[in-house]
C-alpha cells in the first residue's frame, strides 16, 4: 500500500493534492505508522551499561572493540571497493598474471595488525583481571542449578531456599491470559545489598546450566562437581532479571532468575527475618487435607509437571503417568515417599531428598494421591516424611 501511495503522489497533479481523498488516506496511514515509534524505541540492539562497575567496564570494552572493527571495516571495504573499480578488467591493461613482491609493505601489514591486537588486548586484560577479583567479598551466595530451578545458599547467613518459576501452568499451556511477567517471575527472588561486593559460587546437581544476569555482566556455567566464581558490586537498587543460558532439558526456558537489589538496612531486615530458616520453609501450624492439596498443587507444578504432565498423564514412555498409577494409587504412602526420597536409578527421576522440605514433600505426595481422580484419601504429614528419611537414612542437607 505504501508503494502505491508514493507512486500515486509522484504522478498526481499537484493542484488536486490538498482535497484528494487518496492523499488524506495515505497521510493517515503514515501517521498510524509514526504512532508505533515509541514502542519501537524500546527495542534493544546494543549491550546495556548495566548497574555494576564491571558491567560498565564490559560495555566500554565492547564499544572500544566495536570502534576498532568499524575503522578496520571502513579501510578494508574501502580498499576493496576502490580496487574493484580502479582495476576492473575493462580498465586494467597489464598482465593479470604479474605479481610484485614488496618487503616493506608485507612488514607494514604484519606490524599494524600486531599493534591493533595489542591495543585490544590491553583493556580486555584489565577488565578480565577485575572480573576475576573475588577477594574480600561482603556477601557470598552459592548458586546451584537443577532441572529446573535454582537454589541459593547465603553461606554467611545460614539461609537457603529454592527459586522456581511462578508462572501458572494454565498460562504456559495457553489455558489462561498471559501476564506481563510471563515466564519471568519466581516464587523466591534473590535479595542482595547494594554497594557491597557479592561473590557467587555457581555449580549444578545434574546437567550443565548457566547463571546469567545481563545487568551484572555475570554469566557462569553451572557444572556438576565444579565451583565457578563470579562477582558483582550492585550500585543501583531495583529488580534485575536473568535466565539459564545453557540448554539443559525440556524445561530449559522455565528457569528465570530474579534479583532484588536493596539498601543495606533492608537487606539486614530480610536476613534477620530468614536467618536460621535453613530451608526457607513456611511454618506448618495446621496440617490438613486442604492445606496439603493447595501446597502440593503448587509444588507439583514447579517440580513435577514438566515430566509427569499438567494432568498427571505423563509424557510418552520416558515420563510415566501418575494418574491411576500403581505408585500413586496401588502402593502405600511410605513406598511413595521412599521413591521420591531415593529417586529411580537409570531413569530421569532424580532424588528429591535435598530439593524438597518435609512439608513440601508431604504436600506433593498428598496431592498426587488425591488429584486426577486418584482419590485415595491419604493425607501424608511432614512428620511421616521425616520418619521415612531416618528409616532409609536419607538425610536432608
Amino acid at each position: 500500500m505504501a508503494f502505491n501511495c508514493i507512486k500515486w503522489v509522484y504522478t498526481a497533479n499537484m493542484d488536486s493534492l490538498v482535497n484528494n481523498y487518496k492523499i488524506r488516506r495515505c497521510l493517515a496511514a503514515g501517521l498510524l505508522l509514526l504512532a508505533g515509534l515509541p514502542a519501537r524505541a524500546e527495542w534493544q540492539l546494543n549491550m546495556t551499561p548495566g548497574v555494576t562497575p564491571i558491567s560498565r567496564d564490559v560495555f566500554d570494552l565492547h564499544m572500544i572493540i566495536m570502534g576498532f572493527c568499524l575503522v578496520i571495516a571502513i579501510i578494508v571495504y574501502g580498499a576493496l571497493i576502490y580496487s574493484m573499480f580502479k582495476f576492473r578488467h575493462s580498465k586494467y591493461k597489464g598482465d593479470v598474471g604479474d605479481t610484485h613482491e614488496h618487503l616493506w609493505l608485507e612488514i607494514v601489514w604484519t606490524v599494524i595488525p600486531f599493534f591493533i591486537l595489542a591495543g585490544m588486548a590491553w583493556p580486555a586484560t584489565n577488565v578480565l583481571i577485575r572480573m576475576n577479583d573475588f577477594s574480600e567479598a561482603d556477601v557470598t551466595v552459592k548458586v546451584t542449578g537443577s532441572q529446573w530451578k535454582w537454589q541459593y545458599e547465603y553461606l554467611d547467613q545460614n539461609i537457603s531456599f529454592f527459586s522456581r518459576l511462578k508462572t501458572p501452568l494454565d498460562q504456559i499451556y495457553n489455558q489462561g491470559p498471559k501476564t506481563e511477567w510471563y515466564l519471568l517471575e519466581v516464587d523466591n527472588p534473590v535479595v542482595l545489598p547494594i554497594n557491597q561486593k557479592v561473590r557467587f559460587l555457581v555449580t549444578s546437581t545434574d546437567v550443565i546450566h548457566s547463571w546469567w544476569v545481563p545487568a551484572f555482566s555475570v554469566k557462569r556455567d553451572a557444572i556438576p562437581g565444579f565451583l565457578h566464581e563470579a562477582v558483582a558490586y550492585i550500585e543501583e537498587p531495583g529488580t534485575y532479571r536473568g535466565q539459564c543460558a545453557e540448554l539443559c532439558g525440556v524445561n530449559h526456558g522455565f528457569m528465570p532468575i530474579v534479583v532484588q537489589a536493596v539498601s543495606q538496612p533492608e537487606f539486614d531486615s530480610w536476613v534477620a527475618k530468614h536467618e536460621g530458616q535453613y530451608k526457607y520453609e513456611q511454618a506448618v501450624s495446621d496440617w490438613n487435607m486442604m492445606t496439603a492439596l493447595d501446597r502440593g498443587k503448587q509444588v507439583y507444578e514447579q517440580n513435577c509437571a514438566g515430566c509427569h504432565g499438567f494432568n498427571g498423564e505423563g509424557i510418552g514412555k520416558l515420563f510415566p503417568a501418575l494418574k491411576g498409577s500403581s505408585v500413586a494409587v496401588g502402593g502405600n504412602p511410605d513406598e511413595h515417599i521412599d521413591l521420591v526420597l531415593r529417586g529411580v536409578k537409570g531413569s530421569a527421576m532424580q532424588s528429591y531428598a535435598n530439593q524438597l522440605t518435609d512439608a513440601d514433600m508431604a504436600a506433593v505426595i498428598t496431592y498426587e494421591r488425591n488429584a486426577w481422580e486418584n482419590n485415595t484419601g491419604d493425607l501424608v504429614t511432614p512428620d511421616q516424611v521425616k520418619k521415612r528419611r531416618q528409616a532409609i537414612q536419607v538425610v536432608q542437607k
